[in-house]
């Protein structure tokens, strides 16, 4: 499959925009109700919940748009280990699908992948932070 290699940059971003699209979603739902679940119908603000949608829907549009990847990155994915090891560690902690924490640990080892790579070809940052040759 070496054929691919040539656009291994546009596929780390679409990886990038696709995920921060998903995760957006997550708090787009807590915060604004769009789209609309009970669960998550009267979310205060200064609650866990609350600050998780947050960093769900800022995070997630920062992804997005490819602006601060790898810190965004970086905390969105201590957010999901936090998220993993406070809601989805019992009654067994190796096992994430009797816990329904595989999508939290997914997010987390994704994000801490997008903090290592970067965005990506179509990222923000690229534009931003060129660096200047003598």
């Amino acid at each position: 499959m070496f054929f691919l290699n040539q656009f291994q940059g546009k596929f780390l971003s679409l990886l990038r925009i696709v995920s921060g699209y998903m995760y957006l979603m997550h708090g787009s739902t807590k915060l604004l109700h769009i789209p609309y679940i009970e669960q998550f119908a009267n979310v205060p603000m200064m609650s866990i919940y609350g600050v998780a949608g947050l960093l769900e829907l800022v995070g997630g549009m920062l992804l997005i748009l490819g602006l601060f990847t790898r810190p965004v990155a970086f905390l969105l994915s201590g957010q999901m280990a936090v998220a993993y090891l406070m809601a989805h560690t019992q009654p067994n902690f190796l096992l994430p699908i009797l816990t329904g924490g595989e999508l939290a640990a997914l997010y987390s080892f994704l994000f801490l992948y997008l903090s290592s790579v970067g965005g990506g070809e179509w990222a923000l940052d690229n534009l931003l932070f060129k660096k200047k040759s003598n």
